[in-house]
Formats: C-alpha cells, structure tokens, sequence
C-alpha cells in the first residue's frame, strides 16, 4: 500500500503478477478510508489478508500523517496475521513508473519550506533501481546542480517545480506524463517481493518511517531547558 501523499493505493500481487490494484485522490483522508481501501482489493480478489505472505507499505519520505497512518496500518495487519513486513522507499517506488524511460530518473516531491524530497536512480538489467543520488532532503537547487545529464522527472515535485527545473537544466529535462506522477502500490509491492527475497525486511515492533527532516512540531518545539 501507499499513503505516502495525499493519493493514496493499494494492491495485491502475486510474485510478479498484478491481481488487483485501486489508486485514489483521496486528500489525506487517509485515516478513516485505508483498511476499507485494502478490504476492498482483497474482496476483489477473493483473499483474506490471512493468505498473504508479505505486506508491504511506502516507507518515506512523504506526507508526515500519511506515513504515520500507512506504518500504523501495515504493522497492525502484521502483528494481527504474523506476516513480515517490507517497506519501501516512496521515492524508489516512484521511480519505478519510468523504469523504461533509458535515463536517468528523478522522482521529486515537495517537502515545502524551499526543499524537496528527491533522488536519482538508474535502472540495471534486472529492472531494479539502483540509487546515484540517495533520498535526501535537499534545495532543489543543491539537487539540480548535482544532475549533469539528461534526466526524467517524476513526480508532484516535478509538476509544482517543473519552471525552475527548466530554467536550470534546460534540454537535459524531461517530464513524465501525468498519469505516472502517481505512486503506485504495485510497484510498492514489486520492489519489497524482490527485497523480501534477498533478505530485507523489518521488524514490525520497531519499524519507523524514514521521515528525512524533523515534522513541523519537533520544529517549534524549544531547545531544552527554554520549555515552560
């Protein structure tokens, strides 16, 4: 699933296969639609969430609340069924959407405050991301001057920046069509059966999303000892 932004998604797959899939604009109201949103996907497919093998969930970086609610919501179906857990970058997964584009992509979301959410990821011969620039919370300036080839960008962050972006880079930018600007659980759930087999996942005791800057409370919150 993915409640990493203000759209939200859900699917299952099997190995590889898509069996089901739903993407909605669902405005960060992802807390009260989420659980009816996977019921709906595994109704569809006539499964019970006891016959899943691994859940998987975008991991950050994204919307603070949403990130919260998707982790709640994926280690509660853990600890209720005892299946593993895979999270997966937001960013990654993002990037998947143009995992055939032959250039470098960067997936790009607004993190507010003059900064974004971004990285660069080349694809290999296993269709799997391969990240040249990690996830960081950067200036869109610092990111673009690190971007010296033609590189295609994806994402909300690309849409709301794509004039500076322009202006920066020139002919080197390319855009993604719209309809790919959105995260797909899909390829949440592509990503994490891959991981999953190569070892990686997380306890869902301990699992916190990787949020990569302080929310906006800890930020107002005083330095010690200046508190009331």
């Amino acid at each position: 699933m993915d409640t990493a932004t203000k759209t939200a998604s859900a699917a299952l797959l099997e190995d590889e296969k898509i069996l089901v899939e739903g993407y909605a604009d669902l405005g960060r109201h992802h807390a009260t639609v989420v659980l009816p949103f996977v019921q709906s996907i595994l109704d569809l497919a006539g499964i019970r969430i006891e016959e899943i093998d691994l859940l998987a969930a975008t991991g950050g970086p994204g919307s603070f609340t949403g990130l919260r609610i998707g982790a709640g919501t994926i280690k509660g179906l853990a600890l209720a069924t005892g299946k593993p857990i895979v999270p997966v970058s937001t960013l990654e997964a993002l990037a998947m959407n143009a995992a055939g584009s032959g250039i470098p992509v960067c997936p790009l979301l607004d993190a507010r405050k003059g900064q974004v959410y971004g990285a660069l990821y080349r694809f290999d011969g296993t269709g799997l991301p391969q990240a040249w620039i990690p996830d960081a919370t950067v200036s869109l300036s610092e990111l673009l001057g690190s971007i010296q080839e033609p590189a295609l960008f994806i994402g909300e962050g690309a849409v709301v920046y794509a004039e500076a972006i322009r202006e920066r880079l020139g002919e080197k930018a390319r855009f993604a069509p719209a309809p790919l600007n959105g995260i797909r659980a899909s390829a949440v759930g592509w990503l994490a059966w891959h991981y999953y087999r190569a070892g990686r996942f997380a306890d869902p005791l301990t699992f916190v999303p990787a949020y990569l800057r302080q929310s906006e409370a800890e930020t107002k919150q005083p330095p010690p000892g200046q508190g009331t």
